[in-house]
């Protein structure tokens, strides 16, 4: 009798424990298991660190409940095609800069990278304060995707050549990879552009199916090993004077979140702006000294091509505003913002 007791209580007990054991709903609901497709490899400074580094952060924020897990280049779909698969929820994240989706959404370049555009401060600024980041949280939630401004790299150079350019005339007739915007200004001044993922440039270049390139920043492009083909490298990076980069999130995955998931997520992004913007900084000084060791010339652009460069850049606005009006809105609140802009900018600093 009193080992039926015994059992009969152990098995009570054991029963309760694992019921204590099964996640409830609300329990399930707390933790968020995603996969996120990167357009860059996390061996890449900045531009695929700095996405890696959200599925660390988060990590640690949420204490484990909410975990980003970051996937290489074509691990889960290919590079340029984390657009479409954010947005049709075949997967919950993508890291990513918008520039990319210029041929989905004619209007994102302006949330990436702009020519002859802001550097970092004055852009982001504009996105958190002067309507930027409504605009792009409602273009982009129309194709059921909510985008998180999630980090922003320095100035870029603007073009590896492996012969010396002296005017816009030598440009005309080349194939050139090229990002975004920056890409139908080259157009406009004679050279065939192409928009390829980073780790298939070298072979194109290397091939010939490209005669020059423009990639990101010195610390990006040595690691790439441009300049073992390119010895001709051009500053400023007057296509890119800042780059936003981007978390994106299929919408019903967002809107699924507690209030505290998403603010979580957000103050990662933030924190990552932080990093991605010091980090870019200081890392360009030994990259350039390594650069120049390799028997690289390093050039800047004369006056005359850049102003060449900007009235072909203006042409290009006339034509995208023509042709979207999403372009149009967000062409005039970027501009708005910076014009009213310029007299702190001509006060505050510096020349």
């Amino acid at each position: 009798m009193l080992l039926k007791s015994f059992l009969a209580a152990s098995t009570a007990v054991g029963l309760v424990a694992g019921i204590a054991l099964v996640p409830t709903d609300a329990d399930a609901q707390e933790r968020v298991r995603w996969k996120m497709a990167s357009t860059f490899p996390s061996s890449l400074p900045q531009l695929g660190t700095l996405g890696k580094r959200i599925e660390e952060q988060l990590d640690r924020v949420s204490d484990g409940s909410m975990q980003i897990r970051f996937y290489e280049p074509g691990a889960l779909v290919p590079a340029l095609e984390i657009f479409d698969s954010v947005s049709e929820g075949s997967i919950e994240a993508g890291w990513s800069t918008a520039g990319y989706w210029v041929g989905k959404v004619p209007a994102s370049p302006l949330f990436s990278a702009v020519p002859f555009g802001p550097a970092a401060g004055e852009y982001i600024a504009w996105l958190y304060f002067g309507g930027g980041q409504e605009l792009y949280e409602e273009i982009f939630e129309s194709s059921n995707i909510h985008p998180v401004i999630c980090g922003v790299i320095a100035p870029e150079a603007s073009g590896w050549f492996r012969e010396e350019i002296t005017s816009v005339d030598d440009l005309s007739g080349l194939k050139m990879r090229f990002f975004g915007l920056g890409g139908k200004v080259m157009e406009k001044v004679g050279v065939s552009t192409q928009l390829i993922a980073g780790g298939d440039i070298y072979p194109a270049l290397e091939l010939g199916s490209i005669d020059a390139t423009e990639f990101s920043m010195p610390a990006l492009d040595y690691n790439l090993g441009f300049y073992q083909i390119a010895k001709h490298y051009y500053f400023p990076g007057w296509h890119q004077q800042s780059t936003i980069f981007e978390l994106l999130i299929n919408l019903d995955e967002w809107n699924g979140l507690s209030d505290q998931q998403q603010a979580m997520i957000e103050v990662v992004c933030g924190d990552n702006v932080r990093y991605g913007l010091a980090e870019g900084e200081a890392i360009q000084i030994e990259a350039l000294q390594k650069i120049e060791a390799e028997g690289v010339t390093i050039h800047r652009w004369p006056d005359e091509v850049l102003d060449q460069l900007e009235a072909a850049w203006l042409e290009v606005v006339e034509e995208e505003k023509a042709n979207d009006a999403d372009f149009a809105r967000v062409w005039e609140s970027l501009s708005t913002f910076r014009d009213n802009y310029q007299q702190w900018r001509q006060l505050g600093y510096l020349d």
